[in-house]
């Protein structure tokens, strides 16, 4: 499903409901989110949720959908790669984000030591998964090494790079050229179609949908508490 100038659109979910709603829409894969899968499960982002509840939600959203599904799993939960794999497929998931910074202190990790970490995975793997490989060079104050990184890390065996953060027309054209990425849509980015003229296959939305839905949840909530109706804007 990802191919170059013709997108793969994923608007990521948190649990069975919204991913259903997801394919009633018409997409043709759901994507989880782990900051939203967390918040869901009343943990925050960056690995504090316990992986057992974590790999018990991506498999609740892929029985509830009949789709492929892709989980985003931080950069996996401290499991072994052959652990990881056999765990992950245990869910139903058929694919995985996986990022290159310590989700804990958010610093990035040597290059080489993940490129290690991805061709382990798909050793594991073989094309039982789709990797893709979450670059988090321009949210760390290091993009001059998104280019470098995100070959790298093809190279290693990924499926995909996923450069988060990356927002300008000229990056996102210089990055589609190295091979397939992955971008996070915000009101940042070009338009949708502006990013499949860029050359980038597949199109997501990171936790934006439920922190959107969550905003709104809390102005109908005030409206509750101040005596109106929740249901007006």
């Amino acid at each position: 499903m990802h191919k170059k100038g013709n997108p793969l659109i994923l608007p990521n979910a948190w649990d069975a409901a919204s991913a259903r709603a997801v394919q009633a829409a018409g997409f043709p894969a759901v994507a989880t989110s782990s900051a939203a899968v967390a918040l869901s499960l009343g943990y925050a982002d960056g690995e504090a949720t316990p992986v057992e509840e974590m790999l018990d939600a991506v498999a609740r959203i892929a029985r509830a959908v009949d789709v492929p599904v892709t989980a985003d799993l931080e950069r996996g939960y401290g499991l072994p790669p052959a652990q990881f794999v056999e765990r992950l497929l245990a869910t139903g998931a058929v694919g995985c984000n996986l990022e290159d910074s310590d989700p804990r202190t958010k610093a990035l990790i040597d290059v080489d030591r993940h490129a290690d970490f991805l061709a382990e995975v798909r050793a594991a793997a073989g094309a039982e998964v789709v990797i893709n490989a979450r670059v988090d060079a321009f949210i760390r104050g290091a993009r001059e090494q998104a280019v470098a990184r995100t070959r790298r890390y093809l190279d290693a065996g990924a499926d995909c790079a996923y450069p988060i953060g990356a927002s300008t027309a000229e990056d996102i054209e210089t990055l589609a050229n190295t091979g397939p990425v992955n971008i996070l849509f915000t009101p940042a980015t070009p338009p949708i179609q502006e990013l499949a003229r860029s050359g980038v296959a597949r199109i997501s939305f990171g936790d934006g949908i439920h922190e959107a839905l969550s905003a709104r949840h809390e102005r109908m909530l005030a409206a509750i508490a101040a005596g109106a109706s929740p249901y007006q804007e």
